[in-house]
C-alpha cells in the first residue's frame, strides 16, 4: 500500500493547488497534519481505499463519505473542502498521489527530509534511535521519521527517503535468491 504513495501528473496538479491554497490561508501545517492522518488511514483501512477507488460508488457518495471522514477527524476546512472537490471531480482514487505530491512540495519549501521505515514488526525505541542516527549521518540532518509495520516483508527493513528506496527486507532477498537459482 505504501507503494501507492507515488506522485502522478494528476496528483501533482491537485497537490500544487492544495499546497498553494493551504500556504496562502496559513493552514499549511494543519493540512499537512491532516494528510499525514489520511495516509495512515489509507494504509490501515480497506474501507477507505474501497470508498475512494471503487467505480461502483457514485462520486457524490464518495464526496459525502470523504467529507464525513474529514468532519469526524476534525480536519481543517481547507482539507475538508479539498477532499470534497477531489471526489466531486472523480479523482478520489488519486488521493495517495496527491498526498505524495503535497509531501514533496512541503519538503522543498521547508527543507524537511522525510524518511519512512517499514519493518516486519514494531521497532523498539533503541532500534529507532539507531536508525535515526544512521539516517542523520547519511543525510547530514535530522529526517522526519515515520514507521510502518508490514509483516509481508518477513524481516529486515525498507527505508524510503524521498524517491530513493533501500530495501533490505528478507522477502526481497529471498526473491532475489529464487531468481538467481532459476537462472543457474
Amino acid at each position: 500500500m505504501a507503494d501507492e504513495f507515488r506522485t502522478t501528473e494528476v496528483g501533482e496538479r491537485y497537490a500544487q493547488a492544495l499546497f498553494d491554497l493551504a500556504d496562502e490561508t496559513g493552514a499549511l501545517e494543519a493540512v499537512r497534519a491532516d494528510l499525514k492522518s489520511l495516509r495512515a488511514a489509507w494504509n490501515e483501512s480497506a474501507d477507505l481505499r474501497r470508498l475512494a477507488t471503487s467505480p461502483v460508488i457514485a462520486g457524490d457518495d464518495q464526496r459525502k463519505g470523504l467529507v464525513a471522514i474529514a468532519d469526524k477527524a476534525k480536519f481543517n476546512g481547507v482539507t475538508k473542502n479539498f477532499l470534497g472537490l477531489l471526489a466531486q471531480n472523480g479523482r478520489s482514487r488519486d488521493l495517495p498521489a496527491v498526498i505524495a505530491g503535497f509531501d514533496a512540495l512541503y519538503a522543498k519549501k521547508t527543507g524537511v527530509v522525510a524518511a519512512e521505515v517499514t519493518s516486519a514488526q514494531e521497532l523498539t525505541a533503541a532500534q529507532l534511535k539507531t536508525i535515526l542516527s544512521a539516517l542523520r549521518t547519511s543525510l547530514g540532518k535530522d529526517p522526519e521519521l515515520t514507521t510502518r509495520v508490514d509483516p509481508a516483508i518477513l524481516g529486515g527493513l525498507k527505508v524510503k527517503v524521498g524517491s530513493k528506496l533501500f530495501d533490505a527486507s528478507l522477502k526481497t532477498k529471498l526473491d532475489q535468491m529464487k531468481f538467481a537459482l532459476k537462472r543457474a
